[in-house]
């Protein structure tokens, strides 16, 4: 494995929105990464990335909001999460936080979740297990999907 490699792939699963929903196929499908390998670095590191963001909303959010620019997009990302979570964490609580995380679809994972979170008032523990939670979700999610994917093509291909 050339460190390269493994940059790319920490590199998108830091990334908002792609998270591991990006750096599990890339790891299996195009670096042909061994699947329980790729699963178990790209599961840690997207907990760090959630655990990371959490811990930043508490302590550099508000030195950030005061730069403009920032304190509208921040304000227009408040508005759309509230909207989407208000449903999920009212009923559920932590529960719904984790499945809001694991959905493996565009607009959910930790990105979003560290911030729901932070903006409905979690305690740092109930976070940390609702993220725990909703990235091994996810990552179990895609990397079946990958893998099956992978597999079912190559017996097409095969044919």
């Amino acid at each position: 494995m050339e460190p390269s490699n493994l940059f790319w792939v920490v590199l998108l699963t830091f990334l908002p929105t792609l998270e591991l929903r990006a750096s599990i196929p890339y790891a299996l499908a195009i670096l042909e990464w061994n699947p329980i390998f790729a699963f178990f670095l790209i599961i840690a590191v997207n907990i760090l990335v959630g655990e990371i963001i959490f811990y930043s909303l508490h302590t550099i959010l508000p030195y950030v909001l005061k730069i403009k620019i920032f304190e509208r997009i921040y304000n227009k990302c408040v508005k759309r999460i509230q909207k989407k979570m208000h449903k999920y964490v009212d009923k559920y609580g932590t529960i719904g936080l984790a499945l809001f995380i694991g959905v493996p679809l565009p607009g959910s994972g930790v990105w979003t979740g560290a911030l729901a979170a932070f903006l409905l008032g979690f305690e740092r523990k109930d976070f940390s297990i609702a993220n725990i939670v909703g990235v091994l979700i996810a990552g179990v999610i895609v990397t079946l999907v990958v893998v099956a994917g992978i597999n079912g093509f190559s017996l097409f291909v095969k044919s």
